[in-house]
């Protein structure tokens, strides 16, 4: 016979996981805009301040970092990587950018203004994603957890499991910060997923799918266009989202959580 204990112990948890499951907003959007762009893009990290996009691109001996004004023009800078790097997120910190690198174990921390390299900082394990909430960087590594870290030095603040849903998640990639939540990418997956950084927990789910249709629809269909690419559109209150080898960047706006 189970222990009155035992009982109420297991009650607790089913309440836990029914609470939990019901925090989770599945988030419809709006489609505000979409952007043509080259479809050879294999983008890791996307940012944009509201005049200029930042962009990373990965695979060994083709990795970059570029600024646009237009993302269907040429940049007006690039950064290529040694042949051994693979870049993987960026995340922008005052007058600093960060780039990471898949499995070099380092970031590249560079000057916002001039893209001129200042510093090298390691880290242990491999690097996806990376975003800011204005006092740490937060980094993804492919697991379900983020790590928040110094932009001093990089090192770990604190770890977080990303919790909720009714699901386990796991590769976390691009991030990006938005209304107090983690926004990220999920490897292979078309959802993206607003995670509150104090708890965890998944608030809130945005399917990407009928996006990818459109990107895809003229194209061949590559393993390896998976959606990925997060930016905040400040003064459009919306978010610009992607994927590698997407011919589009779209422009939406979710329905809850801050929008």
């Amino acid at each position: 016979m189970k222990s009155a204990i035992t009982v109420l112990l297991n009650h607790l948890i089913l309440i836990a996981i029914s609470q939990s499951a019901l925090a989770t907003e599945t988030l419809k959007y709006e489609l505000l805009e979409r952007k043509p762009r080259p479809a050879d893009h294999f983008t890791q990290g996307l940012y944009y301040d509201g005049k200029r996009w930042l962009e990373s691109s990965g695979l060994y001996g083709r990795s970059w970092l570029a600024e646009y004004t237009d993302p269907s023009a040429n940049p007006v800078r690039r950064k290529w990587l040694a042949g051994n790097r693979f870049a993987e997120g960026l995340a922008v910190f005052g007058d600093k950018l960060y780039l990471l690198t898949y499995r070099a174990g380092e970031v590249q921390v560079y000057d916002r203004k001039s893209l001129s390299q200042e510093k090298v900082l390691g880290y242990r394990g491999e690097g996806w994603g990376l975003t800011s909430d204005g006092e740490q960087l937060i980094m993804s590594n492919g697991s379900d957890q983020l790590t928040f870290r110094d932009p001093e030095t990089f090192a770990v603040t604190r770890t977080l499991a990303v919790t909720g849903g009714g699901e386990r998640w796991s590769r976390l990639n691009e991030l990006e910060y938005v209304h107090g939540l983690v926004w990220a990418n999920i490897w292979q997956d078309p959802r993206v997923i607003a995670i509150d950084p104090q708890t965890g927990v998944v608030k809130g789910v945005l399917n990407l799918q009928e996006l990818q249709r459109d990107s895809l629809k003229e194209q061949q269909w590559n393993v390896d266009a998976v959606a990925n690419g997060i930016a905040w559109d400040q003064a459009r209150n919306g978010l610009w989202v992607t994927g590698k080898y997407w011919p589009n960047l779209y422009l939406i706006r979710p329905a809850g959580l801050g929008f």
